[in-house]
C-alpha cells in the first residue's frame, strides 16, 4: 500500500530509503528539510513492505508554459535491500494514477547520467528520453 507521509514519524521513516538516492541527506535535518519542501509543494509518498518503507517518492504537481499541469518527481528510490519485487513499478502506477486525478497532462523526471538500470526501468515504464537537462554549479 502507498500513503503520502504527512505525518512527522512517516517522513522520518522514509529517511534510510532515500538517502540511498540522496547520499548528502542527514538524518537530523531530514523532516525539517522535508517540511521546508512541503511548503513549497513538494509531497513524499511510501511504500511500505512487511512494515517497512521500501520504496519513496518525493514529487510536486505544478503548472509550467511549457508542460501545462503535471506531476514532477524529484526523487524515487527503492531500497537496495527491496529491490526486484515491483516496488518501483507500483510507485509509478500510483503517481500516474494521481496526476490523472490531478488533472495533469504529463508526468515528468530527470535521472542521472550514469543511472543506467534505472534508465532502463523509465523506458520499460514507456516514459520517453524528451530533454537534455543542463546545470551550472554556482559558487
Amino acid at each position: 500500500m502507498i500513503n503520502q507521509a504527512l505525518e512527522d514519524h512517516e517522513i522520518a521513516g522514509c529517511f534510510a530509503v532515500m538517502r540511498q538516492l540522496r547520499l548528502p541527506l542527514r538524518a537530523e535535518r531530514f523532516v525539517e528539510t522535508v517540511r521546508a519542501k512541503m511548503a513549497e509543494g513538494y509531497r513524499l509518498a511510501y511504500l511500505q513492505q512487511d512494515g517497512r518503507v521500501a520504496c519513496v517518492a518525493g514529487f510536486r504537481i505544478g503548472l509550467n508554459l511549457a508542460m501545462g499541469k503535471s506531476l514532477y518527481v524529484d526523487d524515487l528510490a527503492t531500497d537496495e535491500a527491496a529491490r526486484s519485487h515491483g516496488h518501483d513499478a507500483a510507485m509509478m502506477a500510483w503517481l500516474r494514477q494521481l496526476a490523472k486525478e490531478e488533472g495533469c497532462a504529463e508526468l515528468h523526471l530527470d535521472s542521472g547520467v550514469q543511472r543506467h538500470r534505472a534508465h532502463r526501468f523509465y523506458l520499460n515504464q514507456n516514459m520517453d528520453i524528451v530533454c537534455h537537462h543542463f546545470s551550472e554549479r554556482l559558487r
